[in-house]
């Protein structure tokens, strides 16, 4: 298999992993009771839990489905025809056909779209990444003096993190789920959460690729008006979120985060707290949608 055909098989782990994305914690750290238990009431109480469970799973009526859209710009037919061949989104589709459950069909697509973008529409239920968003990617970390090699490798990382992005949008949209604060930022924490919770290194990558974009793409816009209006942050907002993620999730080994002075020392002593209450979140928002 090439670097390039390897690095093609995101597009498959980045769906299979939220199959797996809720996070529970463990009761091991808690104080001993000394409270003698009774095994009449302990079996009534799983009882009660099991039948609430039960009563709180959702029926499921739909289906992760992948469209294979037309390809209009050529230069992008060779990587459409390996995801194709190598049914990457179908396997996908059915690891979390198994595993979710779902009120109505999800569409999962890869397409060039006109512009660079990534999004997810609410109307068609349908979860898009834009080819130009990676050829975005790829020049973005050209231009700030990485070898092509590097440079592409980096751009599937940050793409992972953008398709993790609209896969929290269409969660939140379908379950119809309660976000209290901004969507955009509620999205951008989903993606996090899934990648350094569920894909180790690979996750980690794309949380640094994502942040190492947003910084560079921070120097070719102005806080006017228009940004400051937009329901994303800014750009230098998202960059420090997403090390926040980084350093909260394991302060002691991306300790270098602060060290090097990428995150005040002020916000990094909020974050492990910042990533608990992240994870704890999305795993309790997710609970009910899982199937056994």
């Amino acid at each position: 298999m090439s670097r390039h055909q390897s690095n093609l098989l995101v597009v498959s782990a980045i769906l299979i992993v939220v199959t797996t994305a809720c996070f529970y914690r463990s009761g091991r750290d808690s104080e001993p009771s000394n409270t003698p238990i009774n095994p009449t009431e302990s079996a009534d109480t799983i009882a009660k839990e099991n039948k609430k469970a039960d009563e709180n799973r959702k029926t499921d009526k739909g289906d992760f489905i992948v469209k294979h859209l037309e390809i209009k710009n050529s230069r992008y037919d060779e990587i459409a025809l390996q995801i194709k061949e190598e049914k990457l989104l179908e396997k996908a589709a059915d690891k979390l056909n198994r595993t979710l459950i779902l009120p109505n069909d999800i569409y999962l697509r890869t397409k060039d779209c006109g512009e660079v973008n990534a999004f997810y529409d609410s109307g068609e239920r349908a979860v898009t990444v834009c080819y130009e968003l990676m050829e975005h990617f790829y020049k973005a970390f050209r231009s700030d003096g990485l070898s092509d090699e590097k440079a592409y490798d980096k751009m599937f990382d940050a793409v992972r993190f953008a398709f993790l992005h609209e896969i929290g949008h269409a969660l939140i949209d379908v379950y119809q789920l309660p976000i209290t604060g901004n969507e955009e930022d509620a999205a951008d924490r989903c993606s996090s959460f899934i990648n350094l919770t569920e894909l180790g290194e690979d996750g980690v990558n794309a949380v640094i690729a994502a942040a190492d974009a947003f910084a560079i793409e921070s120097k070719n816009d102005s806080a006017g008006k228009r940004n400051l209006a937009d329901e994303h942050l800014l750009q230098e907002q998202r960059f420090y979120n997403s090390l926040c993620m980084l350093y909260g999730s394991d302060a002691e080994k991306h300790a270098y985060i602060t060290e090097e002075n990428y995150l005040p020392k002020e916000r990094a002593a909020r974050c492990p707290q910042e990533y608990e209450r992240t994870v704890q979140s999305w795993s309790d928002l997710l609970r009910n949608w899982r199937k056994e």
